[in-house]
């Protein structure tokens, strides 16, 4: 035999078999990303909902906190009227947080108070009415009615 021959050799066409474990690295390395990344998106999407009716029910308590600040500033003086005021005291326009009330005399009917208050916590914005009569002779202030006003 001459140093020049070449001695034939058998080759397989299936693939290796670390080339077969590469692959089912990445797939699945894939599927854990995807359920990763949506799980981030589900929690998320949880707390930002959670987050923005926090802030809404707390605007609808801080705009009936008003309605009853307006009752008790009526028990002290029955022709309390007021264009608008913060509660907690502020100045007007009132700050996130706060409820600005409206009393008016004499609406919607005489012996009658309207009072509005409004309420914006985080952009989440709640306004309520209620209708109070006032005895002018014993000064009895009583509520008729309240209501949760669309905006």
């Amino acid at each position: 035999m001459s140093p020049f021959t070449l001695t034939p050799r058998s080759y397989s066409l299936r693939p290796a078999s670390g080339q077969t474990a590469l692959a089912v690295t990445f797939v699945i390395g894939g599927i854990i990303v995807l359920f990763g990344t949506m799980l981030a998106f589900l929690t998320l999407s949880f707390l930002n909902s959670t987050r923005g009716f926090q802030a809404a029910s707390r605007a609808a308590a801080v705009a009936r906190g008003g309605v009853d600040d307006a009752m008790l500033q009526l028990l002290r003086n029955k022709d309390f009227s007021s264009s608008g005021y913060c509660v907690p005291y502020e100045s007007v326009p009132c700050p996130s947080g706060y409820a600005q009330v409206a009393v008016t005399q004499g609406s919607p009917s005489a012996g009658q108070v309207t009072v509005v208050s409004q309420a914006a916590v985080s952009g989440y914005r709640r306004k309520f009415q209620a209708v109070f009569v006032v005895n002018a002779s014993s000064s009895l202030v009583r509520m008729v009615s309240t209501q949760q006003v669309p905006l």
